[in-house]
């Protein structure tokens, strides 16, 4: 199984990456042939605070996500399991689930 799944993580998380960069690097271009041609008027401003606004939180969220991500394989090396428990599974998953609660609590408290 391990065999089977291995490359199509591998393929998967690097056609990932490929696309979100391309993403970031298309709009972009997009955003800076638009302000050089004269296209920005007070809508397309809007459009683009909108935009920025809505990434805000963006590091905070992945960085809450990644410190209990953290913290729940701190937590399991210090546990002692069965190779074949799901105690590892559930640990991981209830650690990023109160990072995400954490980042809800926080983007809804500031949004008022």
């Amino acid at each position: 199984m391990e065999h089977v799944l291995m490359p199509i993580a591998i393929i998967g998380s690097f056609g990932t990456s490929v696309y979100f960069f391309t993403k970031v690097i298309t709009d972009y271009i997009l955003k800076k042939k638009m302000i050089d041609k004269g296209f920005v008027n007070e809508e397309s401003q809007s459009i683009f605070r909108a935009h920025t606004a809505e990434n805000k939180f963006s590091s905070l969220k992945w960085g809450l996500i990644a410190f209990f991500g953290g913290i729940s394989l701190i937590a399991m090396d210090y546990l002692d399991v069965r190779p074949d428990s799901t105690l590892p599974y559930g640990l991981f998953a209830v650690s990023l689930s109160l990072g995400f609660l954490i980042y809800y609590f926080l983007v809804k408290r500031d949004i008022k």
